[in-house]
């Protein structure tokens, strides 16, 4: 009844459910397996008793034992609790399907196996070896299963969190692709513009002449169509960048966000364009957002968006800074190394990160009075500008 209405809501709130008790359950068998076998041991070393059993004393050992085992698993898993809501931020309802109900066959599972066995007597000799060693043994067969799928539980869990960000960046770098594809064309449609300029002016002047104004409007949306960018601003050296660094200045443009740039890439450096296209795309996505999130209190004091782009050859590296103002109670979300929430900036920044850790390079972040710094220092080699 709380979720009515809400199915995707219901699902994600049992996954959670699920996946928690079922790391709760295993870490409690696991624990009380351990605790039992080192008081059996305690009884029988230190105690002197020849044959110790469990409960003998009363329910109050049987008591403590769970209790002890129980409160180390919540303590385990709020040692996890970051970790998790990794896991389980941002995901569609699918995922949180797929996830559970393998889990929830194991809770069911280990439920039924404990209730089955009784306080972890699994194996009987029959008297053969003493019911000292059948408590011990069983146990440890027991505490071993529960660890075993304590284990397997984990590797799936974090597994499908990997499996789904990997999904996600690959995603995201077909997108890109296709992206740079395009302004590859755009960019090769203006340069083919460019080269028969002088046939379209003869061409325009000739309908000029004849006062062909229909035509002539015609003739100007033509040209108008098959050049949508012109990229003489950005002159970084490369074609890909440029059309990439026009195409975001004319996005900060539409939304009235302050615009600075000087890129210079080296001429022969053993980045290729793709990377390059990936590192500043995802860099200057994240700082088109974040200044589209500055809210209307921001803005009417003054507080004007802006994005600010350098990037060239220092020394033997590249060196590209990109800063951007943001809202200032944000904090960047994700990073190279995925601890934090992976999706929406995140992803862009694991992206960026896997290029740092290709070319063996280093990033830096900082936030100061609002303003957003990011850094990445690439080695180049030898190359000249």
């Amino acid at each position: 009844m709380r979720f009515k209405g809400r199915a995707e809501k219901m699902v994600r709130a049992a996954s959670v459910l699920v996946t928690v008790i079922t790391l709760i359950w295993l870490t409690y068998f696991f624990s009380e397996s351990l605790i039992s076998c080192l008081m059996l041991v305690w009884k029988h070393t230190v105690g002197r008793v020849d044959v110790p059993v469990l409960g003998a004393a009363g329910n109050m050992e049987i008591g403590l034992i769970g209790w002890g085992g129980f409160c180390i698993a919540i303590m385990a898993v709020c040692g996890m609790r970051k970790r998790l809501e990794a896991v389980f931020r941002g995901k569609p309802g699918k995922w949180y399907v797929v996830l559970a109900l393998p889990l929830l066959v194991v809770t069911v599972v280990t439920y039924a196996a404990n209730w089955g066995a009784g306080y972890g007597i699994l194996y009987r000799s029959g008297g053969n070896i003493g019911l000292y060693y059948d408590q011990i043994f069983s146990h440890v067969g027991w505490g071993v299963l529960s660890g075993l799928s304590l284990f397997a539980v984990g590797v799936y869990v974090f597994g499908m969190n990997r499996i789904y960000v990997e999904q996600e960046k690959a995603g995201q770098y077909r997108a890109q692709v296709e992206v740079y594809q395009m302004l590859g064309e755009q960019y090769r449609q203006a340069e083919r513009l460019r080269h028969d300029l002088k046939n379209h002016v003869i061409a325009l002047r000739g309908l000029w002449e004849e006062q062909a104004w229909e035509k002539l409007g015609d003739y100007l949306k033509r040209m108008e169509d098959n050049a949508r960018f012109v990229s003489n601003e950005e002159a970084t050296g490369n074609r890909a960048m440029d059309a990439l660094l026009c195409q975001k200045r004319k996005m900060a443009e539409d939304k009235k966000i302050e615009w600075e740039c000087d890129v210079r890439i080296p001429k022969q450096c053993r980045i290729n364009e793709f990377d390059l296209c990936v590192l500043f795309g995802n860099i200057l996505d994240n700082a088109l957002e974040a200044c589209e999130r500055l809210g209307q209190r921001e803005r009417e004091q003054e507080i004007r968006p802006f994005i600010c782009v350098h990037a060239g050859t220092v020394k033997s590296c590249f060196l590209l800074e990109v800063k951007n103002s943001m809202h200032a109670a944000e904090r960047p979300k994700g990073g190279p190394a995925g601890k934090d929430d992976p999706h929406g900036h995140g992803i862009g920044l694991l992206n960026v990160g896997d290029v740092v850790h290709r070319y063996d390079g280093a990033m830096h972040k900082k936030i100061q009075d609002g303003v957003f710094d990011i850094s990445v220092l690439l080695p180049l080699g030898e190359c000249r500008i």
